[in-house]
């Protein structure tokens, strides 16, 4: 099983989300940014890596969230998602996403996720940020 990260960006109480690319697996799906672990890397320095290249911002990993396991066509995931401090600069444009959002969370149902994604979500419904 593959892992794979998820930072939940908080500012100003909405939380980071982004669409993946029509040409994608998961094609125009809704996910928490993050990607793949790659060899002799930590979850958080992934974490630190992959918003640094798919946002061209930086971020802190502040805690664990949570885990969610899917398997897809394509292969089985584990998703490992952590809370994630950002430091306010402005998101240029993002490298790998067609979008990008800012949402709060009673606004998270209105859009449609990669199946991984959707027990954050619900976690996330039963919390404030």
């Amino acid at each position: 099983m593959k892992q794979v990260t998820a930072a939940l960006i908080v500012k100003n109480n909405k939380i980071l989300i982004a669409k993946r690319r029509a040409s994608d697996k998961l094609a125009n799906k809704w996910e928490f940014p993050g990607g793949k672990i790659e060899e002799g890397e930590t979850s958080e320095q992934c974490l630190i890596r992959e918003i640094k290249e798919e946002f061209q911002i930086e971020i802190v990993v502040e805690g664990y969230f949570g885990s969610s396991k899917y398997s897809y066509e394509h292969g089985a995931i584990e998703l490992l998602g952590y809370w994630a401090k950002y430091n306010g600069e402005d998101i240029l444009k993002p490298t790998v996403h067609d979008d990008y959002r800012w949402v709060s969370i009673s606004e998270l149902v209105n859009y449609d996720f990669s199946p991984a994604d959707i027990p954050f979500v619900e976690k996330l419904k039963s919390m404030k940020l």
